[in-house]
């Protein structure tokens, strides 16, 4: 169980459903995973690199743009045994890892629908993704091909109500195959939906947003992207 009297900071970026399913895909396939270099953009709390770790990644990179997220990831990676195989930087993006490649690009990055906000005693960073929730999730899209190893996947949350037919066409272009390795429904509390933009929610209520009198639940997938094979590509 989470300790917050242990590492304070940490409690600001507490895990979420989204942040469990990718640890379940992690652990689903631990043969993936070892002598892995990984790399998680949006590190958070650090306990998805933390499942890397278990599952045996040879190499562990983090990157936040919060110093409270950069303080967190590496307590965790200290107190779980890993930061010899550890790096964790502060910094948008890929900016902070250069032309590194990686075997594994894990994102679970705030894509919300809604302009910044503080909510439930998160940082008002958390789950802002701008007025159509894409801000974030369109440059991590436009930055994640080049840091792909040969044979190299990124696993990505993607709510579904932010359109993943716009995701799948912007992926094509940029030469991504996108798959869907799960998907599944959270739920909505008043403090998020009273903060979305309003025309995603009227757009998307009965389509991937549902309620039941005061409860909401969204549909949200995991996302599998890899590099498109071409003609002359064996990879």
């Amino acid at each position: 169980m989470f300790d917050q009297d242990e590492a304070p900071e940490a409690g600001r970026f507490r895990p979420s459903d989204y942040t469990a399913a990718l640890v379940q895909c992690l652990l689903a396939d631990p043969a993936r995973i070892k002598g892995a270099r990984v790399l998680e953009i949006g590190c958070g709390s650090g306990v998805l690199l933390a499942a890397a770790g278990a599952a045996g990644a040879a190499q562990l990179t983090g990157v936040d743009i919060e110093d409270d997220a950069v303080s967190a990831t590496t307590a965790l990676m200290i107190k779980q045994g890993y930061m010899s195989v550890s790096d964790i930087h502060k910094g948008p993006l890929f900016t902070p890892v250069g032309r590194r490649q990686f075997d594994l690009v894990l994102a679970n990055l705030p894509h919300f629908p809604m302009e910044q906000a503080a909510i439930d005693g998160r940082l008002s960073s958390w789950s802002t993704g701008g007025a159509d929730g894409r801000k974030l999730l369109d440059g991590f899209l436009d930055g994640v091909l080049p840091h792909l190893a040969p044979g190299g996947q990124a696993l990505v949350m993607h709510n579904a109500f932010i359109d993943l037919e716009t995701t799948r066409k912007k992926a094509v272009q940029l030469g991504l195959s996108v798959s869907v390795v799960d998907s599944f429904m959270v739920p909505l509390p008043k403090e998020k939906l009273s903060v979305m933009t309003p025309d995603v929610l009227a757009r998307e209520i009965g389509q991937t947003i549902f309620r039941f009198g005061c409860f909401a639940f969204g549909t949200v997938a995991v996302l599998r992207l890899t590099p498109s094979l071409t003609d002359g590509d064996h990879r």
